[in-house]
């Protein structure tokens, strides 16, 4: 297949490419810097400009293109200020959109769009175990993943297979979330946030990939939990990280302190997400990682990139 992949640059996307060249599949992408792309991952056959909240990508983009692979957006990473909460919601949402509009101009639509989604599309839900068809939360992130969701599904209405990947902790060597909690855990400071006992739903960077080429390969369709099969309370979780580097991790982290230092996106730390991946697991996808244990192992040792 052909595909066009946004956001390929990123800590995901970078992974995501490379599986996808060695399953077969052609690429090409849309960026804000096409030249700087082509340097740091030359796997595309062609780059096209595109700002996702100026409007909808260049038709031309698509000419050929059979599936369409969205990771663009604004990281949730740092201190949820206003401007950054607005930043996230344009670039998820009105990005999609402009994506999707785009798409719906084409002569022939691409056959499927995989568009990222979070976990954080749940809220916090205590000790409930969560499916793909459970409801949505109520707080900032959940708002914008039912939203960019929505905006996802519009491809629907001209007959694109749509497929939501709800994604949870992404572990893996070179950045994403590890990289943030790494510098806290060598000074020991990688104990349990607040109380500790919240779910942490988490996924190594490879079962990203591997989930995102199944979905591009096999007919399923609608939200698909991307998560480990076996989430841990992040009192755990941190032990974990505290085994992996060989440093201590009982100091917690104070629901206040978090919440002085991060904002509103404290909560996201601080909320249980019990999920699990009902529909990839039924549809015969076996996780590369299902145990923290050895995703952190590989993530400290290799970096995934």
């Amino acid at each position: 297949m052909k595909i066009l992949v946004t956001g390929a640059g990123g800590f995901v996307g970078r992974r995501v490419c490379q599986v996808l060249n060695v399953a077969g599949h052609s690429l090409c992408a849309l960026s804000r810097n096409p030249a700087h792309l082509m340097r740091r991952l030359p796997l595309f056959s062609e780059v096209s400009e595109w700002s996702p909240t100026e409007g909808p990508p260049p038709v031309e983009a698509f000419d050929r293109v059979d599936g369409v692979v969205h990771l663009a957006g604004e990281s949730v990473a740092g201190r949820c200020t206003t401007s950054k909460k607005q930043r996230i919601s344009q670039s998820r949402i009105d990005g999609t959109a402009n994506l999707v509009s785009a798409m719906k101009e084409c002569r022939t639509p691409p056959k499927v769009l995989i568009s990222a989604s979070a976990v954080g599309y749940y809220g916090d839900r205590g000790e409930e175990v969560l499916y793909e068809n459970a409801s949505p939360g109520d707080d900032f992130l959940a708002g914008v993943c039912v939203g960019w969701e929505s905006a996802a599904m519009e491809a629907h209405r001209f007959g694109v297979r749509v497929v939501c990947l709800r994604i949870g902790i992404v572990l893996g060597g070179g950045g994403g979330a590890l990289t943030a909690m790494l510098l806290t855990a060598k000074l020991g400071l990688g104990g349990p946030f607040g109380s500790g006992e919240q779910w942490w739903s988490w996924v190594h960077l490879d079962d990203v990939a591997g989930v995102l080429l199944y979905a591009v390969e096999n007919e399923i369709s609608g939200p698909v939990n991307v998560t480990s099969p076996n989430p841990e309370r992040q009192k755990n979780f941190a032990r974990s990280l505290g085994r992996a580097l060989s440093t201590p991790a009982f100091l917690p982290a104070p629901r206040v302190a978090l919440r002085v230092v991060l904002g509103e996106f404290s909560t996201e730390l601080l909320s249980s997400k019990r999920v699990l991946p009902e529909k990839a697991v039924s549809g015969g996808y076996s996780f590369k990682s299902k145990h923290l244990n050895d995703a952190l192992a590989s993530s400290l040792v290799s970096p995934s990139d």
